[in-house]
Formats: C-alpha cells, sequence, structure tokens
C-alpha cells in the first residue's frame, strides 16, 4: 500500500509542475518503478521514497501538497528551480526528514508552523526566497537543528527561536532583501556551545551585545554588522579564540575591539 501512496504523491508533485525545460520528469510514468524515475531515491529494503533530489532543474511552479504523503522521505533537495506559492503545511506530516533545502526559489507565504513536527531534522535552506512573517516560535524544539539559513527573505520579528537550540552549528540570518528581524540578541545564545557561524548583519536587531556570547567557543565567523546594537563592545568576545571573521561596523557600539 506505501508504494502506492508514494507512486501517486509522486505523480501529484509532478502534476504542479508547469515547466520542465530539461525534460527531467520525462520518465516519470508508469513504463518503470518509480524508484528508476530520476531524482528519485528509495530505501533498499521497503522500496519507499527517501530522496527527492530536484535541484537546479530549471523548474517552473508549485510544491504539492501530497509531497506530505511520502513518509520515509529523508531529503528535500528542490533549490534553484522557480518554485512559486507556499511551503504547504503538510510537509509537518514528514516523520524523518533531515534535510530541507528550497532555497533559491520563488516561494511566499509563511514558514509552516507544523514543520516543528520533523522532530529529525538536521538541515533547513529557504533561503533566497520571498517569506514573510515571524519565525514560528516553534522551531526552537527542533533540538537536533544544525544548521539554518532563512537570509533573503521578508521575514521580521525575533530570533529567540534559535536561542535554545543547542544543536545549532551554523546560523544565517543576514538581510539580502527585506529581512527585518528586531529585538534583541538573546542572553539564552551563550547555550548555543556548537555554534561556528552566526550571521544576523544588515537586519533591525538592538540592544546590547550579550556578554555571554563569549561562552560561544566554537565560534569562527561572527557577524552582527549593520544593526541597530549599542553600548560597549563585550570583553567576553577575546575569548573567542577560534574567531577568524568579526563584523561589527555600523552599529552605535563603543569601546575596544577585544584581542583574542
Amino acid at each position: 500500500m506505501g508504494n502506492v501512496t508514494d507512486r501517486l504523491s509522486l505523480l501529484a508533485i509532478k502534476a504542479k509542475i508547469v515547466e520542465d525545460p530539461l525534460h527531467v520528469l520525462s520518465s516519470w510514468d508508469d513504463s518503470i518503478h518509480f524508484c528508476q524515475w530520476q531524482g528519485i531515491t528509495c530505501g533498499h529494503r521497503h522500496q519507499r521514497v527517501t530522496a527527492l533530489d530536484l535541484q537546479s532543474r530549471e523548474l517552473v511552479g508549485s510544491i504539492s501538497p501530497q509531497l506530505g504523503n511520502l513518509s520515509f522521505l529523508r531529503e528535500l533537495l528542490l533549490q534553484n528551480n522557480s518554485f512559486g506559492n507556499e511551503i504547504p503545511p503538510e510537509i509537518g506530516h514528514l516523520p524523518r526528514p533531515q534535510i530541507l533545502q528550497l532555497s533559491n526559489n520563488l516561494i511566499g507565504g509563511q514558514i509552516p508552523v507544523n514543520i516543528s513536527r520533523c522532530a529529525n531534522l538536521i538541515y533547513i535552506n529557504f533561503s533566497h526566497n520571498g517569506l514573510v512573517g515571524e519565525v514560528p516560535v516553534e522551531l526552537g524544539s527542533l533540538s537536533k537543528l544544525a544548521i539554518v539559513n532563512i537570509e533573503a527573505n521578508n521575514l521580521r520579528g525575533s530570533i529567540s527561536p534559535f536561542a535554545n537550540l543547542s544543536s545549532l552549528r551554523d546560523l544565517f540570518l543576514e538581510n539580502l532583501s527585506q529581512n527585518q528581524l528586531s529585538g534583541s540578541l538573546p542572553m539564552e545564545v551563550a547555550k548555543l556551545i556548537n555554534l561556528g557561524y552566526l550571521d544576523v548583519s544588515k537586519n533591525l536587531l538592538s540592544g546590547e551585545i550579550p556578554s555571554t556570547l563569549g561562552n560561544c567557543t566554537s565560534l569562527e565567523t561572527l557577524r552582527l554588522g549593520n544593526n541597530f546594537f549599542n553600548g560597549t563592545i563585550p570583553s567576553s568576545l577575546s575569548f573567542l579564540r577560534g574567531l577568524s571573521e568579526l563584523d561589527l561596523a555600523n552599529n552605535s557600539l563603543s569601546g575596544e575591539i577585544p584581542v583574542y
């Protein structure tokens, strides 16, 4: 039964793609098993779809809600196409995904709250789209999340949902278009002991840089430039011995940059 569900779900995904200039989906028919269709990877044991890889195929269309029926899916790679509309909330029905790669498309709407149900997520990249609204606080429950890239969208609100993600290694929130993330850099950032890359530049963040940032001793890149941070540059940044890039430019900060 699961095989039938996967096949019908893939055909529904194909139906939402209106332009396929490279004929990537020409193999998606009943002449061969769907596990042999281009862009599809299946598990050997159950013959269920574990990866959907249609990246950089010049596809135009939208993402079918039927995606949510691919219950064995672990990797969704749709980056560098022209998918529009929104991220279907049915994506939250997927129990196994580890990678959601939707960057460089034309996707709008809000980040679905129920993505937080995808408890095994490690990597999210929704950058360079037209996402709006706030970052759902529920994302803070994704305890395995290591890499988040949502830069270059139209997002607003707080970055606090990420402050308790102890597995987080890389956080990309730079505003390359219209992101307007605001509020302060949470004190709880000190819990992110695995954080190696933090980029929140070109937003509307304000307040003082928390001294607890010095606890993030894995940081190699720290980019806080072009915001509204004020106060004194915390001396605790000197604890960041592995730091190779520090950007504090175009804020209202005082004091000396610590030697590290």
